[in-house]
């Protein structure tokens, strides 16, 4: 008698139990995530950075609710309270300079205006040239670095030399000078609206060669991609590949140099405040009180502690933020 030809083997049972676990995981649809929600769960595991959110958030809001914010204190920024500052020295009466229920912040000395709604007022000034000088700037790096990596040969060669040349001139000293000779009314704007609008426009204008030489590297990398000579092949022009193609593979450096780069033009704008050459009064200014401050810091230190305090946490803030934001970010990141 002949052995059966199919006769079942030790390993005939694993398989089959193999292919049913197999069968059984397909069964179950493995969700996807995109790189916003995998950004997002990465920069959630940095409490440090949530924080830094946290208070920018807090500090913008501050900001576009500043005037309701300082009503609802019963303050007036640009009100004077004599009664409250010492005829002889010009100092706040009372202790730590002059904080009370009705006054949380004190008052500055010789005019006696309420210092909590001067810093209120002064978070608007720092916060729009902050943001909006960066925004000038990202829309220039970005352009201009693209144009320059995609490009390249006399294009790059121009615009690397702009770069340089921006980047190794004294900005300060310009801003200054730029300002100072600024006429009073311009483009129906007067008076603080035109200073603002001036930093702006220079801050913004010295800054965009730092985000363009990282757009510009990015680009020269991404222009080589598959799916770039993809879209060539498919007949795609420049225009496209240009505004389609790469904008948003250079979206994650962009949003991390932006982020480090508002606290930096916050602390430029309260230098230029500082020096002189920014708001002017009656306009509210963290870098105006402090210079303000310097006379009276000596018999009163809180009018130099309360602005200085609000620069340190927003630009901290900022940076903590933009860190968290830089590693989650990075596919590389250790974090």
């Amino acid at each position: 008698m002949t052995a059966p030809l199919h006769e079942p083997t030790a390993e005939a049972a694993p398989n089959a139990a193999d292919q049913a676990s197999v069968a059984s995981v397909d069964a179950k649809a493995v969700p996807g995530r995109s790189l916003g929600r995998i950004a997002w769960e990465r920069l959630k595991r940095d409490k440090l950075a949530l924080t830094g959110g946290i208070v920018v958030l807090f500090l913008i809001v501050v900001a576009l609710l500043a005037p309701a914010i300082v009503h609802a204190a019963g303050q007036d920024p640009n009100l004077h309270h004599e009664d409250l500052i010492d005829p002889l020295f010009g100092t706040p009466k009372g202790a730590l300079g002059g904080i009370s229920g009705d006054h949380l912040l004190g008052v500055e000395p010789v005019s006696g205006r309420d210092v909590f709604a001067r810093v209120v007022y002064g978070a608007q000034i720092s916060l729009l040239v902050g943001f909006l000088s960066a925004v000038v700037a990202v829309i220039l790096g970005t352009v201009l670095g693209i144009l320059a990596g995609f490009f390249g040969g006399w294009v790059d060669a121009a615009i690397s030399r702009v770069m340089d040349g921006l980047l190794a001139f004294p900005q300060l000293l310009f801003i200054i000078a730029l300002v100072s000779v600024m006429p009073n009314e311009m483009l129906g704007l007067s008076g603080t609206g035109v200073r603002v609008f001036v930093m702006i426009l220079v801050i913004g204008f010295f800054g965009w060669p730092y985000i363009g030489r990282v757009v510009r590297g990015q680009t020269l990398s991404l222009r080589e991609r598959e799916y770039v000579e993809a879209a060539r092949s498919l007949g795609a022009g420049r225009i496209y590949i240009l505004f389609k193609e790469l904008p948003p593979n250079i979206v994650a450096p962009i949003i991390v140099y932006t982020t480090m780069m508002i606290p930096t033009n916050i602390l430029t704008e309260a230098a230029l405040s500082f020096l002189g050459v920014g708001v002017k009064p009656p306009t509210a200014s963290w870098g105006q009180m402090l210079s303000t401050a310097i006379d009276y810091y000596a018999a009163d230190p809180m009018y130099m502690v309360v602005p200085g305090v609000a620069i340190f946490i927003t630009v901290l803030a900022f940076n903590l933020f933009g860190d968290g934001v830089r590693d989650a970010l990075d596919p590389k990141g250790s974090r």
